[in-house]
Parts: structure tokens; C-alpha cells; sequence
């Protein structure tokens, strides 16, 4: 498989560990679905945040196909809004005084035909709540409206920042039947940071563990987590 998304990066980071270098490479290909685990303060969210354009590097690089969306040595940093990197929290974020189909209307580009919010709310089963304001939902539908709002233009990356830790089991399980539809229906390549060794297990490929600033024991899931506590 070809690599859809390269990465160099290198940053100071002052962390509750005490202050480290975050030095991490690699690469993820095109239908790839990567995990990071590792000790709360090893890097896991300024990682994705320099993935996402939301945290500049010290140095380094980064490349999604062949456009080049951050190079320090020749002075590149693409703006977040001209990525196309889909980020999707813990905390859903979402507009309270706006409905279900107006929030996710709102990452929608200007010129982008409005037929894409009906087309991701069909996706993610949500058709029927598109009038609906997110004080009348549940955690895990209002999780469910952060994620379509997040693919609603079809992002090059999907980058999952421990999205699924606020909700009970039982929807826990559900959207990650979503993430695993969703990835393999759109063959984004997805980055996800959990510390739910079952989760990396249902959903990754392979993880990496990010500790004292660098990636470590890339391994299936499976096998990593025989001897593996996080």
C-alpha cells in the first residue's frame, strides 16, 4: 500500500512528566487505520494537533498525497481550514442553539452543494433527528452528529482524539461500528489516540505506543496487548 500520509515532526513539549521532546515519524497508507496509546502526557494529542495544523512543530515535516501540508525547512504551513484533516474530540462540540442539520451545515465549504448533509445524516442514521437542537439528544447521537459533521466534506484524514470515552458501553460499541463502517466505506486514513486496549483492538490495524517522546511496538493489536497494560 502506498503511503497517503508522511510524517516527520519534532517539539518542545512542557508535559505533567516534566519537559520531554516529542520526536515522532512515520507514515499511514491510504485505507490504514492506525492507533497510539501511552501514559497520559506522552504527546498523544499534540501529536494529532500538529497533524491537524492546530499546533506548529519545532521542525519537520508533513505530506498528505502529494501535497505538502508542512515543512519547516522550506518555510511551508498550510492554514487548518485548507487541509482537509477531519478532527473529531472527546467533546462533541456542538452548537446548542443550532439543529442537528444546521450543525453539521456549518462545516460545510460555500461552494460545497447542500445535498452533502442529507447524503452523510443518511450515513450515520440520522435523517430523522436533522430538526432536532442537541439538548434533546443523547451523548452518543450527539457524538454521532460530531463525526458526520467531521466527513460531511470528505476529509483526507481522520484524525480521533479519544472520541468515545464519554458514552455508556453499550453506544461505545455502536459508534465504533460506525468508525469501522465509515473507514472502510471511505478509505480515509485514521489516526485514533485511546487507552481502551479492546477498542484499539476492534478497530486498528497495527498501534504504536508514544512514550518518552517516541513511538514504540508497532504491532497488531492483538498480539501487543497479551503483555501490554495501558
Amino acid at each position: 500500500m502506498s503511503a497517503a500520509l508522511e510524517y516527520k515532526f519534532v517539539k518542545r513539549l512542557h508535559s505533567v512528566n516534566g519537559d520531554m521532546t516529542l520526536d515522532v515519524a512515520g507514515e499511514v497508507a491510504q485505507n490504514e487505520f492506525m492507533a497510539v496509546y501511552g501514559p497520559s502526557g506522552s504527546g498523544k494529542t499534540t501529536f494529532l494537533r500538529m497533524l491537524a495544523g492546530l499546533t506548529e512543530p519545532d521542525s519537520g515535516y508533513l505530506r498528505l498525497g502529494d501535497r505538502v501540508l508542512y515543512d519547516s525547512s522550506r518555510k511551508i504551513n498550510i492554514p487548518v481550514r485548507f487541509r482537509r484533516v477531519g478532527f473529531l474530540f472527546q467533546d462533541y462540540a456542538l452548537f446548542p442553539n443550532m439543529t442537528v442539520y444546521e450543525n453539521v451545515r456549518f462545516a460545510l465549504g460555500k461552494n460545497s452543494p447542500l445535498t452533502k448533509i442529507d447524503e452523510i445524516l443518511s450515513v450515520m442514521e440520522l435523517s430523522a433527528l436533522k430538526d432536532k437542537f442537541p439538548e434533546r439528544l443523547s451523548g452518543g447521537q450527539k457524538q454521532r452528529i460530531a463525526l458526520a459533521r467531521t466527513l460531511v466534506e470528505r476529509p483526507d484524514i481522520l484524525l480521533l482524539d479519544e472520541p468515545l470515552s464519554a458514552v455508556d458501553w453499550d453506544m461505545r460499541s455502536r459508534l465504533q461500528d460506525d468508525l469501522e463502517r465509515i473507514h472502510k466505506g471511505y478509505s480515509i486514513p485514521t489516526i485514533l489516540v485511546s487507552h481502551d486496549p479492546a477498542e484499539i483492538v476492534r478497530l486498528a490495524e497495527y498501534a504504536l505506543r508514544l512514550e518518552n517522546g517516541s513511538f514504540s511496538d508497532k504491532k497488531n493489536p492483538k498480539d501487543l496487548f497479551k503483555k501490554v497494560t495501558i
